[in-house]
């Protein structure tokens, strides 16, 4: 068992936190039973350590089951070292350490997708992991982090996603040009979401959400400036119908995915 939560082992293992030490290395970490459990069953080829309390492996068998099936084991660490390991100030039980894996760009446009997700300058990792999973229930394709995106093996990111990382692929450090290019070469329509658009409405009712589609998000401060829109084939706006000044991202795109989602399966995704 782990125990000095000041040994090097544990610090080495904590500093995964930072985004330098998770470029110089390729690893990161992963907090908690849902993150742990959804990395063993979709990609547990990608972990090297397994990290939990007594306490937490008592309580969930199943993902040691797991982890037994991987062919990985479970190291135990006090509530100490757990706490002085994990980015969260109340960690679940456990933590692993995860190989990174973001998907290439011309993978991302390889299987014919139909609904896509672009984030273009968004910084926030809650409003970055939400999108992800959001995206994954959703039932897109991919994910692409372009321009000065939040890293995506952030911890705020991964825990945010709970578990999604795992289901859907993600592409990094894409430029919003090579992104539209490749875009066009696939034969999607790029809805940008921004306030001065159209209704979301009316793009329900005259089909446009039923084509294959990618969606393009901007930052949450500054949205998406003239010249990205300028990329974009048609610009939509989520209609605010109580007193709130504004949206929060992670919302607006949920809604956005959603409709696209509902109009893709309702009539079949047409080609634009």
């Amino acid at each position: 068992m782990l125990e000095n939560p000041r040994s090097a082992r544990v610090r080495s293992i904590a500093s995964l936190a930072k985004k330098n030490i998770r470029q110089e290395t390729g690893y990161f970490l992963l907090e908690g039973p849902q993150a742990v459990r959804e990395a063993l069953s979709y990609r547990p080829e990608l972990l090297t350590e397994l990290f939990g309390t007594p306490t937490a492996i008592e309580r969930y068998p199943e993902i040691v089951k797991l982890a037994e099936a991987a062919g990985h084991e479970f190291e135990f660490v006090t509530e100490q070292v757990l706490t002085a390991l994990a980015d969260t100030v109340t960690p679940q039980g456990f933590v692993a350490v995860c190989r990174q894996f973001p998907t290439a760009l011309k993978d991302i446009f390889a299987g014919e997708p139909t609904l896509l997700v672009i984030l273009n300058e968004v910084r926030d990792p809650g409003n970055a992991g939400t999108i992800i999973r959001a995206a994954d229930s959703a039932g897109a394709d991919g994910v692409i982090l372009a321009g000065r995106s939040v890293d995506l093996f952030n911890p705020k990111v991964v825990r945010s996603t709970t578990g999604s990382l795992f289901h859907i692929p993600v592409a990094v450090d894409a430029t919003l040009e090579d992104v539209r290019g490749r875009v066009n070469e696939a034969g999607l329509t790029l809805l940008a979401a921004d306030i001065k658009g159209d209704s979301l409405l009316a793009a329900r009712e005259d089909g446009t959400l039923a084509r294959p589609t990618a969606w393009l998000f901007g930052n949450e401060a500054r949205g998406l400036n003239d010249a990205d829109l300028a990329m974009a084939d048609r610009a939509l706006t989520v209609p605010i119908y109580g007193t709130a000044e504004s949206m929060n991202l992670a919302t607006a795109a949920s809604v956005c995915l959603y409709e696209s989602a509902f109009s893709q399966r309702a009539g079949g995704a047409v080609e634009a």
